[in-house]
């Protein structure tokens, strides 16, 4: 009987109503609870797309915004360059002079250190007195200087020009010295046809000059060692901080006194007979106007408007040097700027036809 009633109690249990009942609940529970994180999800997924959508918009109105600003920046920097162009252009065009109609002097200008990266360079002279010289409408032509001298290559070169274009005897040259035609200027001067200058004019200083400093002292106090590296015995021997033998010092006084006789050699061919006796004519001394009439340096005392209305009834004057590029002038100017900051040498003489 026990065994009967066991096997009654140990068959499957059965749910009662009211468990039923619970499950039911709790299973509705969990479907409430799974739509509303499911609702939930959405709504982030939706807050998440109008993020994007929002910085999509944003980064799109930036770029926009960046392009106007470039293009504003674009078009105000080619207005500032044009206007800077416009006014180096009216500057330069300023500096000008009309040219005159009919009959007039061409006249060329020397002004400043003769160098070729300076305004008196010898290309330049040279393609001024070239145009002067074709044009059918100058009885003469003048090479107006105001310059201490230079490079002894452009002053040699604008001679050569001179006496080539003198040789040929179709009309007179005139140097017409103004304040100053010393050195190189004076022997650009020499082969004209004929020199002029006003009384109080600096004239002459036929010679030649190089000067350096003698730096070995003052490194050697500073404790600084100089490492110069040469083929050659005498490569650096101009080197201001290496000391210089008595073989090389006197083979440089023979290099300055080479070159100070080709300047004498090409004065007298240029002045011929003109120059007179004094023994101190060419040791590199200046004069005034006056007294280098007297030594037979120069051929009169007169001006730019003396000579004009020497060879015109009517003074015409006409500027034939080839017009400086501002912008090269400036460019050339930083190129000496730089190279001066960064020590680096320029390529141009030690040696000058030009006064201390």
């Amino acid at each position: 009987m026990q065994d009967d009633d066991k096997r009654w109690t140990q068959g499957p249990m059965v749910d009662s109503e009211d468990d039923k009942a619970s499950r039911q609940k709790q299973r509705g529970q969990d479907g409430d609870e799974g739509d509303a994180e499911t609702l939930r999800e959405r709504q982030r997924l939706a807050q998440f797309d109008m993020m994007d959508r929002w910085i999509d918009g944003v980064l799109v109105e930036q770029r926009r915004s960046r392009r106007w600003k470039l293009f504003f920046r674009f078009v105000t920097i080619l207005l500032i360059l044009l206007g800077l162009s416009l006014s180096f252009y009216g500057i330069y065009s300023l500096g000008q002079p009309v040219a005159p109609s009919g009959r007039h002097l061409g006249v060329v200008e020397v002004k400043g250190v003769i160098d070729n990266e300076a305004p008196a360079s010898a290309q330049r002279v040279i393609e001024g007195l070239d145009r002067a010289w074709k044009s059918d409408a100058t009885p003469a032509v003048v090479v107006h200087i105001n310059s201490p001298g230079g490079s002894p290559v452009q002053s040699q070169r604008i001679y050569a020009e001179i006496m080539r274009l003198r040789e040929s005897g179709d009309k007179p040259i005139i140097a017409v010295i103004e304040d100053i035609g010393a050195s190189g200027a004076y022997y650009i001067a020499a082969a004209a046809d004929e020199i002029v200058a006003a009384p109080a004019s600096l004239v002459g200083s036929i010679g030649v000059i190089f000067a350096s400093f003698g730096l070995e002292d003052a490194i050697d106090r500073l404790g600084v060692e100089r490492r110069v590296f040469t083929a050659g015995d005498n490569k650096a021997f101009l080197d201001p901080f290496s000391g210089i033998s008595d073989e090389q010092r006197a083979f440089w006084q023979k290099v300055l006194e080479t070159t100070h006789g080709q300047f004498i050699q090409d004065v007298k061919a240029g002045r011929g007979e003109r120059l007179g006796d004094d023994d101190q004519l060419f040791s590199g001394l200046v004069w005034t106007g006056e007294q280098a009439l007297e030594l037979g340096l120069i051929d009169g005392l007169d001006s730019l408007d003396g000579v004009a209305r020497r060879y015109l009834d009517e003074p015409r004057i006409k500027d034939y040097t080839p017009r400086l590029d501002p912008f090269e002038r400036i460019s050339r100017g930083l190129g000496r700027v730089a190279f001066q900051w960064f020590g680096i040498p320029e390529a141009s003489s030690p040696l000058r036809y030009q006064m201390p």
